[in-house]
């Protein structure tokens, strides 16, 4: 009925992937206009069009129920469809979905049935096509906890940090003001054992190139040199590591000793800020004008 050659060539002239070129194809069997407009009725192609650029702003969520909790980004590519009610709801039934199902990889979470009946993934190229923007699920977390666990949960500047911690005693306000202080001072890790080695090896390198830098240590061994970076890294830690942070609510307190004067201790942290770690496009202002009075 159609060969590679021709999912190829569809793919080509829409830009959509492959499973939905051969999907297309098989629906208007074989013939290739047709697979065209089957592809445009369906949104794929205007998606297909919008998938190389970049979404950097967004939404984050999170709910709880009983003993599961999740946590989410949806980004699109400009602030002002974060107010969009179609997006709104999106991140909302998305939530939803993955609070009520099982699931641990994207690929699973994007399969999950919404309201509609329509699939996540079906949903994100339907939106991308209606609002005009891309628009993308980029990463999901859904925590389980045990019964004589607690919860805590804080979003911040109208979804733009959400952050879930996990105790293990205490109640839900010291947990929620754990939360809170996590979306505000932005930690790495819960503890100085749950920092990546990597980030404490390359921060103790950062140390050490400027101790070299100061005349004062230029004849001290490397040796020794690296003893004092070792120290130097309590700063570090006691800034990044929820648990050394001073609470933001009594600085005489660290985080550790508010939640263990409270009868807890903290298990865990999820932090999403929208956007870490994407890099956004730089707009280039003057060479934009140039262009558009060129065009004109």
């Amino acid at each position: 009925m159609f060969s590679a050659s021709d999912v190829k060539e569809l793919r080509e002239k829409t830009g959509a992937g492959m499973m939905d070129c051969k999907k297309a194809l098989e629906a208007c069997e074989g013939n290739m206009d047709k697979a065209v407009d089957w592809l445009r009725e369906k949104g794929i192609a205007k998606a297909a069009k919008k998938e190389s650029r970049i979404a950097a702003e967004g939404l984050t969520d999170l709910a709880a129920d009983e003993n599961v909790a999740v946590v989410l980004e949806v980004n699109c590519e400009t602030d002002f469809v974060t107010k969009n009610e179609k997006f709104t709801d999106l991140v909302k039934e998305i939530r939803k979905a993955l609070l009520n199902n099982e699931c641990s990889t994207m690929e699973e979470a994007k399969e999950l049935k919404l309201d509609d009946g329509k699939t996540i993934a079906e949903r994100l190229v339907e939106e991308t096509a209606t609002i005009g923007e891309k628009i993308s699920f980029r990463r999901f977390e859904r925590i389980v906890k045990n019964d004589d666990e607690v919860f805590g949960l804080y979003s911040h500047m109208g979804g733009r940090i959400s952050s879930v911690v996990v105790l293990k005693g205490g109640d839900r306000d010291v947990a929620r003001d754990v939360a809170m202080q996590a979306a505000a001072m932005s930690p790495i890790a819960v503890n100085r054992d749950s920092v990546p080695a990597d980030v404490v090896e390359h921060e103790k390198e950062m140390i050490k190139a400027e101790m070299k830098n100061d005349p004062k240590n230029e004849k001290k061994p490397e040796e020794i040199l690296d003893k004092m970076a070792t120290g130097k890294l309590s700063k570090f830690f006691k800034e990044n590591c929820l648990v050394e942070q001073d609470f933001i609510k009594d600085s005489s307190l660290t985080v550790e000793k508010y939640v263990k004067e409270n009868g807890g201790e903290v298990l865990s942290m999820v932090r999403y800020a929208v956007g870490e770690g994407i890099e956004k496009k730089q707009e280039d202002f003057a060479a934009e004008v140039a262009a558009q009075i060129n065009a004109a």
